[in-house]
């Protein structure tokens, strides 16, 4: 394994102001706040406005870094915007947001691995960083969930939400943040969670065609708790580590129930784990960084603490970083 030369040195993280509460989808489907509670513990999530979209959380995501870090983002060589909501198909939000942002000399493309997106936005961002190919790159998850969620479909519109978070790495032989890492992808249960409105085929098999999210919920869940702690175990071991090492478990926050079950068969304490589910919702690939960054701003996450994180999701893909939080 190559050596990192990659160092985390900023987060911000955005949420809209509208909030969805559990009593406010009473009205639309068929639940109530104790069983969305006691199945997800979700208690509410955010939506973007009608004239709010991907891009604009992630501008936001990307001020708030700036003014808390004070960091400029002029000399930028890289836009990663990790996302399977963007504005439109072409130009990509990484463009979009290089436009808002002002920055002139950079490149920028999207990045779709679903939940497990930011995950592996970083460990682009790494590759290209100790490459030196690039030496400032901007990772932002953002999503408007909402947007593809349908609302009469209890089993999914209880859990997702809109958010954007957003990291800044910079070349550091000295200090870099990245440890270790591990990526995957079981393509073959890509029909257990997925958004179509262009064919109606996967694998061979038929699949709902409405432009909505579409999940087996018993199926992903299924994959989640087997999947990701034998990964976890993984990253560690690429970086002959132990469990005991690790300060704070960040896992992408589709469930709490699902994260309650990974701590468990991981043999690892849910009170060192961070998650951004309880107000608001699954993100996609924005729970991790909102996650990390309300660790952050909780004054639970400090310098020297070495982070696991772990996205996994839609694809089915999955990826697994080990970190040292230096940010400053």
């Amino acid at each position: 394994m190559f050596q990192s030369k990659a160092r985390i040195t900023a987060i911000g993280s955005y949420v809209p102001e509208r909030t969805l509460t559990n009593t406010d989808l009473e009205k639309l489907v068929e639940t109530d706040d104790e069983w969305i509670v006691q199945r997800t513990g979700i208690k509410e999530r955010r939506m973007a406005r009608e004239d709010e979209f991907t891009s604009d959380l992630a501008y936001q995501a990307v001020r708030n870094l700036m003014e808390r870090y004070d960091k400029s983002v002029d000399d930028v060589d890289l836009i990663i915007v990790c996302t399977m909501t963007p504005d439109f198909k072409t130009p990509s939000v990484a463009s979009t947001l290089q436009a808002k942002l002002g920055i002139k000399n950079t490149g920028a493309f999207d990045l779709n691995t679903a939940c497990s997106g930011f995950t592996y936005g970083l460990y682009v961002a790494n590759g290209m960083i100790t490459s030196g190919l690039n030496k400032k790159v901007l990772v932002v998850g953002s999503e408007t969930l909402s947007r593809i969620t349908d609302y009469t479909d209890r089993a999914t519109c209880i859990l997702f939400g809109d958010g954007a978070g957003a990291v800044l790495l910079e070349y550091d032989e000295q200090q870099p943040s990245f440890i270790s890492s591990h990526i995957g992808s079981e393509g073959e249960g890509g029909k257990s969670l997925y958004c179509s409105n262009l064919s109606n085929m996967m694998n061979g098999e038929e699949i709902v065609d409405n432009g909505k999210f579409v999940q087996n919920g018993r199926a992903v869940y299924k994959w989640a708790v087997t999947t990701v702690p034998k990964g976890m175990k993984t990253v560690l071991q690429n970086a002959s580590m132990e469990l005991k090492d690790v300060d704070w478990f960040v896992p992408h926050s589709a469930n709490l129930r699902m994260i309650e079950s990974i701590c468990e068969k991981s043999d690892f304490p849910l009170e060192q784990t961070l998650y951004s589910l309880v107000n608001f919702g699954n993100t996609s690939a924005a729970t991790i960084p909102l996650s990390l960054d309300q660790g952050v701003r909780e004054g639970k996450v400090k310098n020297g603490d070495k982070i696991l994180l772990y996205g996994f999701g839609g694809g089915l893909a999955h990826a697994g970083l080990f970190i040292n939080w230096t940010v400053e």
